[in-house]
């Protein structure tokens, strides 16, 4: 693995690289872990694409025979995955993609695996109830089995005592199991065979390589929705500007000229003073739009001209919170105060069905060293410097949450939540199985 070979510092590529290899599960799992927590992996869009490459592996190499143990398998990969960078959300979110994966195909498999029925039960059982369509586009829904049969029909009227009470029990059962629906309860496959352990492992590893072909996308899907947010004329606020954030402006401005404010923060000391925006800025050059760099409280004297302010988000919480680029808040409050518009990209990967954070949980420290050092002396004993990565947006700052799937309210985001994540994982905490 990369963190084996010394002098060599593993980047997100070598560890997928590494993938292709031969080594031990446990191994893959591990080395990811060490690259979490050394941040050596970091940011979400790289935390999602190496958290659904690993579980990939999981669910390719690990010994299962049935869904339960598949979803045990992946659901204690995961948690040692979410322990190592407890702060970054997407992490939660793709390991509960895949449970909800396994889940719907496991549920399907079953159901066509069912028994064929009898004449007789054909016409208890409209076939109507028992289909249902998918379009490959949309997330992944559990089918509906159906329903326990109606006692109240003529059709169904058992002829014979032992008919009857036949007939009683098979509505028992449908009653009390209940795979992957209220009950909460999983679905083992019935007397799996190796076929069908194999047909269940190829599903599942197609879906996780669609969840990451989707995250592959997300930044385009985003940005098709910028020239109905951006008008001619308008002056554009954004902060610390996310490659999400810069695709956004770059096809808004294929159409529209405006004035795009860029408001950054100072360098940290010893920074080689590269301006990291400078290409964004010579393509919105090339395309007529004006650009204006401002750092500290420079953007504040321009807030009364700005028309909407575009922050990109590294996780969305239930309650519509947006963790972002630390002083962010600060930012969106004074835009807030002057009734700008704050609108927020993010792909529906990085919404998450948990509310762990408030105003001073979400922030994440780096090192602090990039704004003190031993040379200033007395400061340094007499001081806490704490030098902030992260900063939380509580929903009453947003208006506007743009995701690969269109524009959306806060009212929005619970659908979106029960459409990409099921019941059963959305209280996934960072305790798991017992790790082996």
């Amino acid at each position: 693995m990369p963190s084996a070979v010394p002098g060599f510092a593993p980047t997100l590529d070598s560890y997928l690289r590494s993938l292709k290899g031969h080594a031990h599960l446990d191994l893959t799992i591990q080395s990811l872990v060490d690259l979490l927590k050394r941040r050596q992996i970091s940011g979400p869009e790289d935390c999602a694409l190496a958290t659904a490459n690993c579980l990939r592996q999981v669910v390719a190499k690990s010994k299962w025979t049935d869904a339960d143990t598949l979803l045990a398998n992946v659901s204690r990969a995961g948690s040692k995955l979410m322990r190592a960078r407890p702060n970054e959300l997407v992490i939660g979110n793709i390991v509960r993609r895949v449970l909800g994966l396994i889940r719907d195909e496991a549920t399907e498999d079953r159901n066509d695996g069912a028994p064929s029925e009898t004449p007789s039960e054909g016409q208890m059982t409209p076939i109507g109830e028992m289909s249902q369509s998918f379009h490959s586009s949309a997330p992944l829904e559990a089918p509906r089995r159906p329903g326990p049969v109606g006692a109240a029909s003529s059709a169904n009227i058992p002829r014979s005592l032992s008919m009857l009470l036949s007939a009683k029990d098979v509505a028992d059962n449908e009653g009390t199991i209940s795979p992957f629906g209220n009950s909460g309860t999983s679905t083992p496959l019935h007397k799996t065979t190796n076929s069908q352990v194999h047909a269940l492992r190829s599903e599942v590893i197609n879906g996780i390589q669609e969840i990451i072909d989707e995250m592959g996308q997300v930044d385009d899907q985003i940005a098709a929705h910028a020239e109905v947010q951006i008008r001619p004329g308008d002056h554009i606020l954004v902060y610390h500007p996310s490659p999400t954030v810069q695709r956004f402006i770059l096809r808004a401005a294929q159409k529209r000229k405006f004035t795009l404010l860029i408001h950054c923060m100072p360098q940290p000391r010893g920074a080689t003073g590269h301006d990291k925006y400078k290409a964004l800025r010579e393509k919105l050059k090339s395309q007529g739009v004006q650009t204006v760099v401002m750092t500290t409280g420079g953007g504040m004297s321009y807030m009364s001209r700005v028309n909407k302010m575009i922050i990109g988000a590294s996780a969305i919480t239930a309650n519509g919170g947006v963790v972002s680029e630390n002083f962010s808040t600060i930012v969106a409050a004074a835009a807030k105060q002057h009734r700008v518009p704050i609108v927020v990209l993010a792909g529906v990967y990085k919404l998450s069905p948990e509310c762990p954070y408030t105003q001073e949980t979400a922030v994440e420290f780096a090192d602090p060293m990039q704004h003190v050092d031993f040379s200033d002396g007395s400061l340094v004993h007499a001081v806490e410097v704490k030098a902030g990565l992260t900063a939380f947006l509580p929903a009453n700052l947003i208006d506007t949450y743009i995701t690969n799937l269109g524009t959306h309210t806060w009212e929005h985001l619970s659908g979106l939540i029960s459409d990409h994540y099921a019941e059963e994982d959305v209280n996934l905490h960072l305790k798991a199985p017992q790790d082996a």
